[in-house]
């Protein structure tokens, strides 16, 4: 059993029979009272997130997870397909379990989450390195101001970019919200 005063970012832990893995943690002290404690959650079968409040004090299940880095190869409508390099077994993990597939790279090691067989997560780095396909020509123009143009990436995905960045330049794109950071 684990306190859920000792929750943070990452933990996964069982209530009810679901797996919740936190996203955020605010302990919250107010007056005389007891201290409660505020997480917000994601599901990790479905994927839908929440917020969920304690007790301080209060106490949920453990999970001991298994983290192991497998190679990406594939992707098709409804799963993606890593292997193993050790034992070369080839597993498909279903496209929910990724926040954004679009960032999968040939031949990249993921660290996948494991309960027993099954495949809770898939962990993507904080950033990424792509290259930009399409994208009006760069220009020169004023600096001080923040003027972004619409780029689509080797992959297809779509962000907003600086004036200055052309066609083929490699740039880096945080993978939890999609914007561009900076040139590589």
């Amino acid at each position: 059993m684990l306190v859920v005063s000792e929750l943070r970012a990452g933990a996964i832990f069982e209530e009810d029979g679901v797996l919740w893995q936190v996203l955020s943690y605010e302990h919250i002290k107010m007056g005389r009272g007891s201290a409660t404690i505020k997480v917000k959650v994601k599901n990790l079968r479905t994927g839908t997130i929440t917020e969920k409040g304690f007790v301080n004090g209060t106490k949920v299940k453990d999970v001991s997870v298994v983290k192991k880095p497998l190679q990406y190869l594939y992707m098709d409508d409804d799963s993606a397909y890593f292997m193993d390099n050790e034992s070369f077994d080839q597993l498909a993990v279903p496209l929910r379990l990724v926040s954004n597939p679009l960032f999968l790279k040939d031949g990249e090691s993921y660290s996948i989450s494991f309960l027993g067989t099954e495949a809770l997560s898939v962990e993507l780095p904080p950033k990424v390195e792509l290259t930009i396909a399409e994208t009006a020509p760069g220009i020169k123009g004023n600096s001080a101001s923040n003027v972004y143009k619409e780029a689509v990436m080797e992959n297809g995905f779509k962000t907003r970019v600086p004036l200055f960045i052309n066609i083929g330049d490699k740039i880096r794109i945080d993978t939890r919200t999609g914007d561009y950071t900076e040139r590589a």
